[in-house]
């Protein structure tokens, strides 16, 4: 860290697991590092990640964005991990009462949301679109939701749909702590063609939950 309070190229970092997955370190008490996993590679996504959160105002839901430099870009660090973490390693019992703030704070999918230390959600990938009024893409992260949270469609553009069925999938998962079709599952290729194939055909979860009345538009 510089004098001024900057970070740079030879701040020292710290790797801790599992609060920081691969390609995440820790800088400080307050702060992580995020980086390419290969020297060279991904570097147009990780610019999209500075570009985006630049461009778009704060938000106390949103992972704060504290800067770049030649290693990568500085973050907001989440101490008590992924929603999906906390919810299946912690070992902590939850309140409906807490499950129904997540729903309310959520953007995407579990593992992207992280909880800060009063456990609220905080939105940690900026792999997404930067649009203006006419739909012309200022900034593309070229992201993909993962597979169970991912309405089936002919290639993988975001869409008002495709951006309604991951938060619906998610606030399931919050809800009835797993994901979509449990019944299939996790071998990934197989898993993909099930679930996709259930989704194409308009086979939807039949689980009740509280927010099912909400879950069902999405």
């Amino acid at each position: 860290m510089t004098n001024n309070g900057e970070y740079d190229e030879y701040t020292t970092v710290r790797h801790h697991y599992p609060h920081f997955p691969p390609g995440v370190k820790r800088a400080d008490d307050t702060t992580v590092l995020k980086y390419p996993l290969t020297a060279g590679e991904d570097l147009e996504r990780l610019e999209a990640e500075r570009q985006i959160p630049e461009a778009i105002p704060p938000h106390k839901n949103v992972l704060g964005f504290k800067g770049s430099a030649d290693a990568g870009i500085y973050l907001e660090r989440a101490p008590n991990g992924t929603v999906a973490e906390y919810m299946l390693d912690s070992g902590k019992p939850l309140s409906l009462q807490q499950r129904l703030a997540w729903c309310r704070e959520t953007a995407e999918e579990p593992t992207n949301l992280l909880l800060d230390k009063d456990l609220h959600v905080k939105l940690s990938n900026f792999q997404g679109k930067l649009l203006v009024e006419d739909g012309t893409v200022l900034v593309d992260g070229c992201s993909m939701e993962p597979f169970r949270f991912s309405i089936p469609r002919n290639d993988f553009r975001a869409d008002v749909k495709a951006d309604l069925f991951a938060p619906g999938c998610t606030v399931y998962f919050i809800l009835l702590d797993h994901t979509i079709f449990p019944d299939i599952g996790d071998r990934y290729e197989e898993a993909w063609e099930k679930v996709e194939e259930r989704l194409a055909k308009k086979e939807w979860p039949r689980e009740q939950q509280v927010c099912s009345a909400v879950t069902v538009k999405c």
